[in-house]
């Protein structure tokens, strides 16, 4: 029962976060590992249940007020897809625990740039690219790498490409980044069942619950006008108690 409950409030959660900044995998990989007790490799897979239950509940909300910007960002969609493809390659045949090491300086490095010139964050409506596509369709591209590879914590770096090099809001962004992440992790998850690293099991309680959060979150965002502060704050605080526990209890 304890943990059902622990899935199930944890799901929640995840989804929640997962909506509005990212990250949320943390908490879910977490309880797959400590409390219900599945290995890292099947953790990682069993994850993207509700990785694709959240994101396709989340984005079906967020798309009846920031549709517009799924049919901009076409491009953006399919050259990070592609990059998480080569991700998930590098994931079967590797194991994530040595890139984990470089996790918490990616993180520290994002706490960086998201306190730099907070302005950027906040913005209601879309400005033009910072960058040429030439620079930032490869950054991209490393992105879906490494969110085929890992998953944990790439919507924070989605974000951060979104916002800051193609000039998104951060709502705007949150859609196009569940688009992004629900395309590659229907092929991830089909890899990763067939190599048996899947325990749908153990995943379905907490998957549902974080599609659950995920879809009440994205409705509350349509309708409040404090969203943007809000999602910032949140990014924030996740980004900087990421940077406490992989320094300072990992």
């Amino acid at each position: 029962m304890l943990e059902f409950l622990v899935s199930f409030f944890g799901g929640l959660i995840a989804g929640s976060i997962n909506t509005l900044a990212g990250n949320g995998s943390a908490i879910v990989l977490i309880i797959l590992t400590d409390v219900v007790g599945l290995s890292p490799n099947v953790a990682n897979g069993t994850n993207r249940i509700g990785v694709l239950i959240q994101t396709v509940a989340s984005g079906y909300e967020l798309n009846k007020k920031h549709n517009q910007e799924l049919r901009n960002s076409k491009s953006i969609i399919i050259v990070t897809v592609l990059g998480a493809l080569l991700g998930v390659f590098i994931a079967s045949i590797i194991s994530n625990e040595q890139f984990k090491q470089a996790y918490k300086f990616m993180m520290l490095l994002m706490l960086i740039v998201i306190l730099v010139k907070p302005s950027r964050w906040l913005k209601s409506e879309k400005s033009l690219p910072l960058f040429p596509a030439y620079i930032s369709y490869p950054v991209f591209f490393l992105v879906g790498v490494y969110g085929g590879f890992i998953q944990m914590g790439v919507g924070i770096f989605l974000l951060a490409a979104l916002v800051l090099l193609a000039g998104y809001t951060i709502m705007n962004s949150n859609l196009v980044k569940a688009l992004i992440v629900a395309s590659y992790t229907v092929v991830v998850l089909i890899i990763f069942q067939i190599k048996g690293l899947v325990d749908w099991e153990a995943g379905i309680v907490i998957a549902l619950s974080q599609g659950l959060g995920g879809w009440l979150t994205a409705k509350y965002a349509n309708n409040s006008v404090y969203v943007e502060k809000i999602a910032y704050f949140l990014l924030v605080l996740i980004v900087v108690f990421s940077v406490i526990y992989q320094f300072f209890f990992q």
